[in-house]
């Protein structure tokens, strides 16, 4: 008995110490995360090494897909809209496949990331977007793998891959300029009617300067006069009533309460009708 305990403590030690093993991986996991322009890219691949074999037109066939690296699919995250060779990539992530050629390469977008190598049936219909680039020679021998994004403007840059003594390029774009003349228009054009009703409501409800809330309050009201809403006039008559000016909060309870009418809203008929009560005007 005593044996077998010490055999099982050997056994289990064993186990132990193999679970706990770390080994360097033939082809390690990388990770790139690029900003270009407002857009943040990230790029997650395996990196094989040349090992003295021939790459393009020996391990990796021409004119066959390839994984774009090794292990798991190499993905490729927009956090914004993208686009290649005319084709639009709405934000989220890509697996990409690459199809090596003597002279020219073709790169795909494809929308499912869950392969381990290629996809046991191509989809067509999960191609996002598909572009030929050409393949280029460098005078130089590039061990590892790599993947990376270079040239990069506000509005772009160029997606690289380099390995061996091929080095291919893809050029992309992202919207960065009409991003940032919208934030732009917004903010030359003063608050919107929300910013001016949430920041009279906060100082309404922190007890803050009842004066600057009307002032805001009115503001939105103002703002929406073409198409009155019965939550804001409801908010603009609290806040009058709490300045003090009580025959301005009856005007604007009663205009919220009859748009809260037309709108089914029983909730704010109910508010307004207890308000128009308190001040005596029911």
């Amino acid at each position: 008995m005593k044996k077998l305990l010490l055999l099982f403590m050997a056994c289990a030690t064993v186990y132990s110490v193999q679970a706990q093993l770390e080994t360097p991986q033939p082809s390690p996991a990388a990770k790139l995360q690029q900003k270009v322009g407002l857009t943040d890219i990230t790029i997650e691949y395996s990196r094989p090494g040349v090992k003295g074999r021939k790459i393009f037109g020996g391990l990796e066939a021409f004119d066959k897909i390839w994984r774009t690296g090794a292990n798991k699919n190499t993905t490729i995250s927009f956090s914004t809209d993208a686009t290649v060779d005319g084709q639009t990539l709405k934000a989220g992530t890509y697996a990409i496949f690459t199809k090596p050629g003597e002279e020219t390469w073709d790169v795909y977008f494809y929308t499912d990331t869950e392969n381990w190598g290629a996809p046991a049936e191509w989809d067509e219909s999960k191609v996002a977007a598909k572009t030929s680039v050409k393949a280029y020679e460098v005078p130089f021998n590039v061990e590892t793998f790599t993947i990376d994004i270079n040239s990069i403007t506000n509005n772009g840059g160029t997606l690289e891959f380099i390995w061996e003594k091929t080095y291919v390029g893809v050029p992309f774009t992202v919207p960065t300029d009409n991003a940032v003349l919208a934030n732009i228009n917004k903010v030359m054009s003063g608050p919107s009617v929300n910013d001016y009703f949430s920041s009279a409501v906060y100082y309404l409800q922190e007890n803050k300067n009842i004066a600057q809330a009307k002032e805001w309050i009115d503001k939105a009201v103002e703002m929406t006069k073409e198409n009155p809403r019965f939550w804001i006039l409801r908010q603009q008559s609290l806040i009058h009533a709490k300045a003090g000016e009580t025959k301005s909060a009856i005007a604007a309870a009663k205009s919220s309460l009859e748009l809260a009418k037309k709108a089914g809203n029983n909730g704010y008929v109910k508010m307004n009708q207890d308000s128009l009560k308190e001040w005596g005007a029911m």
